[in-house]
């Protein structure tokens, strides 16, 4: 069981317990150092279970990139993963982009993106080539119809089943970091990414085999058409089906307890990705007009859909943030104006460059701390008035608005001058849980902080 330790120790320029003097304007007090920190046995700490788990995935990495590069050639395989690289780092990018609002933990990001390119690609080699021989003899199909119904059935299975792993172990033992919807859709899209990457390896290399045999040329060539359709055309093809299992699990990750959709969720998104990929399959055995038919008319469709969800959940987030930091301001321990500074994207990022101006990367390092605790603490309390309080919830609260207190006298007065006028007034809301009243946070009055200049034409 973790235990957690607590030291009271004052930081150099931390406030004092209690009220300043009359000199000085009442500020709201923080304990001045909580220290939130579970001491495990050694083969339960964190650092050795990252390190096991990312070795074993880069173990995935090699062994399915060295039976790529053993099934297509070694010209082929470079020329592959050329080609399929290219659309990698904005796929990527987008979905870092959805996800600066509350960006997910570095180790998620590089769990989801290394699972889809090495774990689930590697059980979908396998497992993909044992069902299809599997129909082959059961059914007494022939090459032709077995490699159509394996496509059709067989794939979506193995291959959604082996990318929603990943959510799945994300939902078991990092839960918590699932604050949304839209961490649903990241996460699974960078699982997807991944997986794209290393099939459209394995894709063109092979068709780039092939042109070679028969020496045809470029833009008649199979390699161009493959990377067309799969580089150019759909490159959303698979981060779109496997969202429908980060969304399922997103469900689960934000609804309350008893609900019975929380269960439906996962698995209705499990089957909805299923049917999406296996209809997407199939359409490739149809005539040209058929396959653009599908693309047009369902594909495009649900990827509008899903864009449409992914922006009104990054909305949501920043509603949230506006709203449940009210709380927060009207104990005192922000500025009555900070939630609506906090819940914009474009003051954020003035306030970094206005930190960053006056005081360098230190300042613009504090201000995006300041923003990420606040992001994180206004969470946190929604999940509790959704009935979703995590047991260490006082802990984790401590712990946030700590670190609020440490960088505040740098971002503060950042984010205030990049707010634009007129500020609207305060919203009201209810302080604190009680174990709060024992530092009787007093009116808000700005702490003393470096000065940023006078506010520039827009505030004007």
């Amino acid at each position: 069981m973790a235990t957690y330790s607590y030291s009271s120790s004052p930081e150099p320029g931390s406030p004092p317990e209690g009220r300043r003097s009359d000199e000085q304007m009442y500020v709201p007090v923080a304990p001045a150092s909580w220290h939130y920190a579970p001491r495990r046995p050694f083969w339960e700490s964190r650092a050795v279970r990252t390190g096991a788990l990312f070795t074993a995935l880069a173990v995935c990495g090699v062994v399915i990139l060295a039976l790529v590069r053993k099934h297509i050639g070694t010209e082929p395989f470079l020329v592959g993963l050329a080609l399929a690289v290219l659309p990698v780092p904005l796929l990527v990018w987008a979905f870092l982009w959805l996800d600066r609002v509350a960006p997910s933990p570095w180790q998620n990001v590089v769990f989801a993106f290394s699972w889809g390119a090495c774990a689930a690609t590697l059980v979908a080699l396998f497992a993909n080539e044992y069902g299809a021989k599997l129909l082959a003899t059961t059914l007494s199909a022939s090459q032709t119809q077995s490699d159509r119904w394996g496509a059709t059935f067989v794939a979506p299975l193995v291959e959604e089943t082996a990318k929603g792993t990943a959510i799945l172990l994300l939902f078991l033992y990092r839960r918590r970091h699932i604050e949304s919807l839209l961490d649903g859709i990241v996460l699974s899209g960078l699982v997807a990414t991944g997986f794209a990457f290393t099939e459209n390896i394995l894709y063109l290399g092979s068709a780039f085999g092939e042109d070679k045999a028969v020496g045809a040329g470029v833009l008649d060539s199979t390699t161009a058409a493959t990377f067309f359709v799969r580089v150019l055309m759909t490159p959303f093809a698979h981060p779109l089906f496997t969202s429908m299992t980060g969304l399922g699990f997103a469900i689960a990750a934000t609804t309350r307890p008893g609900r019975p959709w929380r269960w439906i969720a996962p698995v209705g998104g499990w089957l909805l990705a299923m049917v999406l990929h296996g209809s997407w399959n199939g359409s490739s055995q149809l005539s040209p007009v058929g396959f653009l038919t599908v693309y047009v008319a369902v594909m495009i469709p649900v990827f509008g859909l899903v864009v449409w969800l992914a922006f009104w959940a990054r909305a949501g987030e920043l509603r949230t943030i506006r709203t449940h930091l009210a709380a927060y301001a009207a104990a005192g321990w922000l500025h009555p104006r900070e939630p609506v500074a906090l819940g914009s994207m474009q003051t954020r990022a003035d306030a970094r460059d206005t930190a960053r101006r006056y005081h360098g990367d230190a300042g613009a390092r504090a201000v995006r701390d300041y923003t990420g605790y606040a992001t994180h603490l206004a969470f946190l309390r929604s999940a509790a008035t959704r009935g979703l309080a995590p047991p260490d919830f006082a802990a984790r609260e401590s712990e946030l608005l700590h670190h609020l207190w440490r960088d505040r006298a740098l971002a503060q007065p950042a984010l205030l001058q990049s707010a634009p006028l007129p500020w609207p007034p305060p919203v009201p809301g209810p302080r604190p849980y009680p174990y709060w009243s024992q530092y009787a946070p007093a009116p808000y009055a700005p702490a003393p902080a470096p000065s940023y200049g006078p506010p520039g034409p827009k505030h004007l």
